[in-house]
């Protein structure tokens, strides 16, 4: 499969380990430059079969990362990137917007905050009546405020895969998919990579630099190649999500509840697909094993329960389990940036010290999928500036 390493040169320009929506981006924008090679390298049999296929496929604003965070710089990029290609390229997408509600008058202050922060960094919201909002969607029920983000959006991200992969490939990249990654070492022209196949045929490729977006395998992958005090421990939230066999209610914009400060997730909310099914997720739960994708059925009556407070005519038992995205986290802080030691992870994007041409991508959750283009562009910027 692979060529044979000469003494003078390395097989590839680049490897990028992962082929999620992240990895397949940054091999495409790689492979664009004249006079080089990349191999992106994926366990799985297909593209983007994990944590990438296995979300909301919402296209983020940015209105919760904080005013310093690579979330918020890549999230804010990502998102005019991906509405741009969608377009330019007839991928499906849709821009319908996002309700944040508050039930209380404690929510609807971290509403306010959240206004004020995206205020400050350019992202549009504005807070609607609720008049207002019981016309546009009279099942929605939002007791004291309700704030409007309407650059939030959907994607269809299998389509969005797709045409990474096939454009990655018309410029020359080359994919190696039921290859697992099974040791790395530094070499002489970079970085020497231990292959398996599902077969067990062992294989070894040499690189001038390596790309670690393995998703939920990238700690342990990093963990391999650094010293052990520059070792990372991950951490895996499971969140289940739930289909929706009625036909009514349906409304027509994504649906979140207000942000909980030191909460993991966003709240049960309300998302939909292209056809416009809606489903329900994702919660948060903590496992030690990244393979495991059983939908937890006792999390399912909490789910609800939350679900009733902004949707009340939800008919209980047409919410179905559906399926379970893990993402790779860096701690179990919270997923808003507060400020205030709340735990808030970031993104782990960096060339790692004393290790020539090696980028390290950690703890690639959301906003990821809407990052991933801005992430692409972070990476090779890195590499060649």
């Amino acid at each position: 499969m692979f060529s044979h390493t000469s003494a003078q040169a390395a097989d590839y320009t680049h490897v990028v380990v992962g082929a999620g929506a992240v990895g397949l981006a940054i091999a495409r924008k790689l492979a664009q430059r004249d006079g080089t090679s990349t191999l992106l390298i994926e366990r799985h049999g297909s593209v983007g079969t994990e944590t990438s296929s296995r979300n909301s496929e919402v296209i983020h604003a940015g209105l919760y990362y904080g005013p310093t965070s690579l979330k918020t710089e890549l999230c804010l990029k990502g998102k005019r990137m991906m509405y741009d290609l969608c377009e330019e390229k007839k991928i499906p997408y849709r821009n319908c917007g996002k309700w944040i509600l508050a039930q209380n008058s404690q929510q609807h202050e971290q509403l306010d905050k959240t206004h004020e922060f995206t205020k400050s960094i350019g992202v549009p919201t504005n807070f609607i009546s609720l008049a207002k909002a019981r016309f546009q969607e009279p099942d929605v029920h939002a007791a004291n405020a309700v704030l409007e983000s309407p650059t939030t959006g959907i994607i269809d991200s299998h389509s969005y895969m797709s045409y990474l992969e096939s454009d990655f490939q018309s410029k020359g990249g080359d994919l190696a998919c039921h290859t697992v990654v099974n040791g790395i070492e530094t070499a002489t022209q970079g970085y020497r990579i231990h292959t398996t196949s599902p077969s067990g045929d062992t294989a070894s490729i040499t690189t001038e630099t390596l790309i670690n977006s393995a998703g939920l395998a990238a700690v342990p992958l990093s963990n391999s190649l650094l010293p052990s005090e520059r070792h990372l421990k991950p951490y895996y939230a499971k969140g289940s999500y739930y289909s929706y066999a009625g036909s009514h209610p349906r409304p027509k914009r994504l649906i979140y509840p207000a942000p909980t400060t030191g909460a993991a997730g966003l709240g049960t909310h309300l998302t939909m697909d292209m056809t416009g099914a809606i489903r329900f997720g994702p919660d948060v739960e903590w496992v030690d094993d990244p393979n495991d994708l059983t939908v937890n059925e006792d999390r399912l009556s909490a789910a609800l329960d939350e679900i009733q407070t902004y949707l009340p005519s939800i008919e209980r038992e047409k919410v179905m389990l559906d399926y379970a995205g893990i993402r790779p986290k860096l701690g179990k802080g919270s997923a808003v940036a507060s400020g205030k030691g709340d735990g808030f992870s970031d993104f782990y994007i960096k060339k790692e010290e004393g290790f020539e041409g090696f980028v390290n991508l950690l703890g690639i959750e959301s906003p990821g999928l809407t990052s991933s283009l801005a992430i692409a562009d972070k990476v090779h910027d890195l590499l060649y500036r």
